[in-house]
């Protein structure tokens, strides 16, 4: 089992920059596939980025792809996401979840075994 705690959420304008991370302990980090996802008040949660247990593989909602980018940093224990240009819609609770698969990616919820319990960010306009 692997427990993930989230940092990083706050307040910020649009066009601002925030960088989240998602803290692992308790198994080897680099054994998960890892992602974020995102849930909006009355919305259900959805894909937001994906990485491979390396790092060399990543993947992107089409909502984010140029203005947010996923990586990890396996020695930390810790996968990132930048999120910069941001919008008012960016406005939601960020969930980091963990996956014991190294090569795949997942896009899904169902997909992932283990959740952080969220981090909120909200982007004023």
């Amino acid at each position: 089992q692997v427990q993930l705690v989230e940092s990083g959420g706050g307040l910020v304008q649009a066009g601002g920059s925030l960088r989240l991370s998602c803290a692992a302990s308790g198994r080897t980090f680099s054994n998960y596939a890892m992602g974020w996802f995102r849930q909006a008040p009355g919305k259900e949660r959805s894909f937001v980025a994906a990485i491979n247990w390396s790092g060399t593989s990543t993947f992107y909602a089409d909502s984010v792809k140029g203005r947010f980018t996923i990586s990890r940093d396996n020695a930390k224990n810790t996968v990132y996401l930048q999120m910069n240009s941001l919008k008012p819609e960016d406005t939601a609770v960020y969930y980091c979840a963990a996956r014991p698969n190294k090569a795949t990616l997942f896009t899904t919820p169902v997909d992932y075994s283990y959740w952080g319990q969220g981090t909120q960010v909200t982007v004023s306009s």
